[in-house]
């Protein structure tokens, strides 16, 4: 397969030697700012470091050298990544006085991919490669089987322990790395199989036919064997796609009822640049499109969105028109109308991407709109004319979104306009903070009146504003845009916020220019109705505050679950393990006066626990809320909330060893 699809792509394996390593800069800066090179030396940057390594491996398969690729979360928390591709060149580099594999791992950007004719296009090329990798690991092996050899070195910290050596034979080929992430350099080194599981499936979707698998060496689990009986291995996943974005939209929308029974399925070349994409309608009031350039989320869209969206609001506008289904119409159908309960992926391939927008994930070559737009009109056309059944469904889906954009038109003015009106226009239970730049202020969507009125006498005035919220808010994944408007609570937090929703041209478009507050914290009861209760608020700023998610504004408030007390010394504790290591402490390992209170909602701490527990920044614990992967997000809110009962009931049957039952 390999070298009979390589060579499709102009090469050959003899393409790619020393000579094909080019070195753009250095790597100096990595260790004393890590954060400029992988986002964050949290949770976000050390699963970084997974994904540059997956990448070179990517990288080899969009080549056609490499079909599969394992990654193994060891019971350290060290990483192995290794795959069959053809091995990273360990010959002399002529320029850099050293082995291609040493000046892979120790320059910053030094790559094939960096010669156009050793990689076509590259998933990596986004990325700063695996030489940063290198510098923020304790530890890194790399293990090369090529040229009927396997080689092996060793580096620390970014600096080779030992020459590039001869440890015995080989009849393949492949890469292997294998790393420790640094723990001077990252706040946290515990990898989340779920995190990276997650990103192995969509990588498995946007290249079909490549087998990507992930084991957990820390956890072992039951699993049947095929004659009934059962055996405890490590936890491990596999994913393997033949259809490749259409079983992406199915995945998507397994918890959706359909419009149309498959996708509709783009796949080709327009211009130079390799287009494919899988779209389709379900009953869904959400616009629900996830952009890939060469395997990298575009979670700020660009030209590639761009030209999806021209290509199929103008072709399915000149469909409905022409069948006279828009006649009866006294308004004009808006291009957000054309998307409304549409699931689709768009992924291009782009030899040189120019990334743009805050966090350099938006698309900025122009030449890919125009192909996006040619291939999905094309297709689009095709299809409607084949399927007139699915499209006159389109089409009525389509002049039903329209009719409610106008309804939540006269909702939403009709809430701006008592804004207006209303002077301030604030909430009346709202206990506003006197501060008034937004950097320094936060709020705090407190569930009831009760802990609420606890918060509001808690709190520091100067730059904490408190606004309760009466019971559970409107499931907005069920509830048309109009009734969303109508909801009281909801528009409170509208109103709360400073921020505006909708324009002509996008009825769920976020206007931020007035936002009031740069922390919004979402704090409920430590219980199960105080969890549905932060879902429910937070599938809200999802679905229409999705910027302040993206700017990382929103969090959620970690109150205590326990105090435990003895005489006059009292500790609070988060989880069970702290309350019993308390309780050990504070008794001396003697049973004796030792009081535990379990804590199940806030109305249960006077103002001067919770501020100290919960509200005071020097104590407590916010959790701010990410979106790791906006596909995966997507899933799992339309499971959680949507119509459909047997795949929630399976999630929670799944995730119920991790509930614990309150008393």
């Amino acid at each position: 397969m390999s070298n009979v699809d390589a060579e499709k792509n102009g090469l050959t394996p003899s393409d790619y030697s020393a000579d094909s390593i080019q070195v753009l800069e250095g790597l100096e800066a990595v260790r004393k700012r890590p954060s400029m090179y992988i986002g964050d030396v949290g949770v976000r940057g050390l699963h970084h470091l997974v994904y540059e390594v997956v990448d070179n491996s990517i990288d080899e398969a969009l080549a056609g050298y490499c079909n599969s690729i394992q990654v193994y979360i060891n019971e350290d928390n060290s990483i192995t990544v290794t795959d069959n591709g053809r091995g990273i060149p360990t010959d002399f580099h002529e320029k850099e006085q050293k082995s291609a594999l040493e000046v892979v791992l120790t320059v910053l950007h030094a790559g094939g991919k960096f010669n156009k004719d050793s990689y076509k296009v590259s998933g990596g090329l986004h990325g700063v490669g695996v030489s940063c990798v290198n510098a923020l690991s304790i530890k890194l092996v790399a293990t090369i089987h090529r040229n009927g050899k396997i080689y092996e070195q060793e580096y620390s910290q970014g600096k080779p322990l030992t020459e590039v050596k001869i440890i015995g034979d080989t009849d393949r080929t492949g890469t292997t790395v294998h790393f420790k992430p640094d723990a001077e350099i990252f706040n946290t080194l515990e990898y989340s199989y779920d995190i990276l599981s997650t990103r192995m499936r969509e990588l498995a979707f946007l290249n079909k036919g490549i087998e990507l698998s992930i084991t957990d060496k820390r956890e072992k689990e039951e699993q049947t064997l095929e004659d009934g009986s059962s055996v405890e291995a490590f936890k491990t996943d596999t994913f393997h796609s033949e259809l490749g974005l259409r079983e992406f939209v199915d995945y998507l929308d397994v918890n959706r009822e359909k419009l149309t029974e498959k996708p509709i399925y783009i796949e080709g070349e327009k211009n130079g640049v390799p287009v494919e994409i899988a779209f389709q309608y379900n009953t869904s009031f959400s616009e629900n499109v996830h952009s890939y350039v060469n395997n990298i989320n575009t979670i700020e869209g660009g030209t590639h969105l761009t030209g999806f969206r021209r290509g199929l609001t103008r072709t399915l506008k000149k469909y409905a028109d022409e069948s006279g289904a828009l006649q009866k119409l006294k308004f004009e159908i808006s291009g957000d109308d054309f998307r409304e309960g549409l699931t689709a992926v768009v992924s291009v391939k782009v030899a040189e991407p120019q990334f743009e927008g805050q966090t350099k994930t938006k698309l900025g070559n122009s030449e890919v709109s125009l192909a996006v737009d040619q291939a999905t009109s094309a297709a689009l056309e095709a299809y409607l004319e084949e399927n007139p059944k699915d499209a006159r469904q389109i089409v009525q889906k389509v002049i039903l979104a329209a009719t409610a954009r106008q309804a939540a038109r006269k909702a939403r003015e009709l809430v701006q306009r008592k804004t207006v009106l209303s002077g301030s226009g604030l909430p009346g239970k709202l206990a506003d903070c006197s501060e008034r730049d937004p950097e320094s202020c936060e709020i705090f969507f407190v569930e009831g009146d009760s802990a609420g009125g606890t918060a509001k006498q808690g709190r520091d005035r100067k730059f904490q504003a408190i606004m309760p919220l009466r019971g559970k808010i409107l499931n907005v994944e069920k509830a048309m845009l109009h009734k969303i408007f109508e909801n009281e609570e909801i528009k409170n937090i509208f109103t709360a916020l400073g921020v505006t929703i909708g324009t002509e041209e996008d009825s769920k478009a976020l206007n931020m220019e007035k936002l009031r507050y740069h922390k919004i914290v979402i704090m409920t009861d430590a219980d199960v109705d105080g969890s549905h209760i932060a879902t429910l608020i937070m599938t809200f700023f999802f679905r229409y505050m999705y910027d302040l998610i993206k700017e990382g504004y929103l969090y959620i408030a970690t109150p205590p679950l326990y105090s435990v007390k003895k005489g006059n010394k009292m500790v609070y504790c988060w989880n069970d393990d702290e309350r019993d290591r308390n309780i050990q402490e504070l008794s001396g390992g003697r049973e004796t006066s030792v009081h535990v209170q379990r804590y199940k909602g806030l109305g249960e701490m006077n103002a001067e626990q919770l501020w100290e527990t919960t509200m005071n920044p020097e104590n407590r614990v916010l959790r701010q809320v990410n979106i790791d992967s906006a596909a995966e997000a997507d899933r799992i809110f339309s499971m959680l909330m949507g119509d459909e009962v047997p795949p929630r009931r399976e999630f929670i049957e799944k995730h119920a060893k991790y509930a614990k039952i309150d008393a």
